[in-house]
């Protein structure tokens, strides 16, 4: 059985591996996006669907999603951990973040 500080650690490394992870993977995106910008507009294109622009976006978007995806991920683990009132909380807030954006649409 775990104690209460062995579940805090590893919750923590959970969400500090995810935070960490999706920064650099939304960097590595962003930086994508330029370079193939770069090429474009030097008129090298490589052909690709998406222009340079269109990845930067696409790794903004994923910088935006990092908090969502947090919760999501603590939604998890408080779950599988049968803290309900802890689950409920993060139910209510991806449910808040989910209107939010309906409205905003």
């Amino acid at each position: 059985m775990r104690s209460g500080t062995d579940n805090y650690e590893r919750r923590e490394q959970l969400i500090a591996g995810l935070l960490w992870y999706g920064t650099w993977l939304a960097s590595a995106v962003i930086a994508a996006g330029i370079a193939l910008a770069m090429l474009e507009k030097a008129g090298i294109a490589p052909g690709f669907a998406l222009s340079g622009y269109d990845v930067v976006k696409a790794g903004v978007a994923l910088f935006i999603l990092l908090p969502i995806a947090r919760v999501g991920l603590m939604l998890v683990i408080f779950l599988r951990e049968r803290d309900y009132v802890y689950t409920a909380i993060s139910a209510l807030v991806l449910a808040i973040i989910g209107v939010g954006v309906l409205v905003a649409l």
